[in-house]
C-alpha cells in the first residue's frame, strides 16, 4: 500500500472521528434538552454507535478497501480530539440556538394558527349559541303566551270532570278492563 493511500485513509478516519464527536455532542445536547426518556437514551445510544460503526467502515472501505491498520485508530482518535478541542463548545450553543430557535417558531406557529382559525371559530360558535339561546326564550315566551291564553278553555273541563275521575279509577268495572288489558299486553 503506497503512503497517498495511507494519507487519505489517515484524513477520512480523522473525518470520521469529526463526524461522531459532531453527532455525539449534538445527540448528548438534544437529549438534556429535550428530557427524553430513561429507556430511550439506552436506544439512541445504541443507534448511536450503530450509525458510528457503519460510518467508520464505509470510509474505511473508501480509504484502503477496509483494511485495518494501526493509523485507522490513530486517524479516529485524532479526528475526536480535534473536533472536541475545537468545535465542540461552539457546537453545543448552536444546537441550543436551533432548539430554543425551533421552540419559539412553534409557539409563534400555534399562535398564529390559533389567531386565524382559533378566534373565528370561538366566534362562530358563540354565535351559535346565542342564536339557540334567542330561539329557545321566544319559543318559552310564545309557549307561556299561548298557555295563559287557553288556560280558560282548559281549566275548566279539567275542574269539572277532576272530581268524577277519582270515582272512575275506583270503579269495580275498570279494575276489570285493568286487568284484561294487562293479560293481553303480557301475550
Amino acid at each position: 500500500m503506497n503512503p497517498a493511500v495511507q494519507w487519505m485513509t489517515l484524513l477520512y478516519m480523522m473525518l470520521a472521528g469529526t463526524a461522531m464527536g459532531f453527532t455525539y455532542d449534538s445527540y448528548r445536547v438534544l437529549s438534556l434538552k429535550l428530557h427524553f426518556p430513561r429507556w430511550l437514551n439506552g436506544t439512541l445510544d445504541l443507534l448511536y454507535w450503530v450509525w458510528a460503526a457503519l460510518l467508520t467502515f464505509r470510509m474505511l472501505y473508501a480509504g484502503n478497501q477496509g483494511q485495518l491498520r494501526f493509523y485507522v485508530f490513530v486517524g479516529l482518535f485524532l479526528g475526536v480530539w480535534f473536533y472536541f478541542l475545537l468545535f465542540s463548545v461552539t457546537v453545543q450553543r448552536f444546537v441550543v440556538m436551533l432548539i430554543q430557535s425551533v421552540q419559539y417558531l412553534g409557539k409563534l406557529l400555534w399562535k398564529v394558527i390559533g389567531v386565524l382559525i382559533g378566534v373565528p371559530l370561538l366566534w362562530l360558535w358563540r354565535l351559535l349559541v346565542g342564536t339557540l339561546r334567542l330561539l329557545w326564550r321566544i319559543i318559552l315566551f310564545i309557549l307561556k303566551l299561548l298557555l295563559r291564553l287557553t288556560k280558560p278553555l282548559w281549566w275548566l273541563p279539567v275542574k269539572w270532570i277532576s272530581p268524577y275521575w277519582a270515582k272512575l279509577r275506583q270503579s269495580a268495572w275498570t279494575a276489570r278492563l285493568t286487568a284484561a288489558l294487562n293479560r293481553i299486553k303480557k301475550r
